[in-house]
């Protein structure tokens, strides 16, 4: 037993226990683990605390997100709501602006129809006067011919005008 290696490496360990002990070893190493979990804790703790203000921050940046989507979505409902509002009005003057020329037109057209009707008139009443004169003159002569001529040019003249 005292020549088996596995017996001299217990006693070794069992001294350099005893001696960790006296030297302290054991309380420097706790007290080194002690500082360390504490650090590590504070790291943590700091870790959790940024945790919660990145998700604040989130929070926030994602309400500012969701009201400035909202709020274009509302500029874009209302820039559609008075574009349509400015075709209507477009879309009525157009209309009114096409029935006044419509009805300015139509008043040109009936002024016209009057002027042509009248300059019909005339030129009915100038031929039938020029006819009438030939055929007086033609077939009655002297006097009476000429007092019967101009009698009907006046007549003709005032039954056609």
């Amino acid at each position: 037993m005292f020549f088996d290696p596995e017996t001299w490496v217990a006693v070794a360990f069992v001294i350099l226990m005893v001696v960790f002990g006296y030297l302290g070893v054991f309380k420097s190493a706790m007290t080194a683990l002690d500082h360390r979990a504490a650090r590590i804790k504070a790291e943590l703790d700091d870790a959790q605390r940024l945790k919660q203000e990145a998700a604040k921050v989130l929070a926030d940046y994602k309400a500012r997100s969701a009201t400035a989507e909202r709020e274009a979505a509302d500029i874009i409902a209302n820039a559609k709501s008075e574009a349509e509002r400015i075709a209507a009005d477009a879309k009525a003057k157009m209309e009114d602006f096409v029935a006044r020329r419509t009805k300015t037109a139509e008043s040109k057209i009936a002024l016209a129809e009057a002027q042509a009707l009248a300059d019909v008139r005339a030129a009915a009443a100038e031929a039938a006067v020029q006819a009438a004169s030939t055929i007086l003159s033609q077939s009655v002569k002297g006097q009476v011919a000429d007092d019967l001529l101009a009698k009907g040019i006046n007549e003709v003249r005032q039954k056609l005008n």
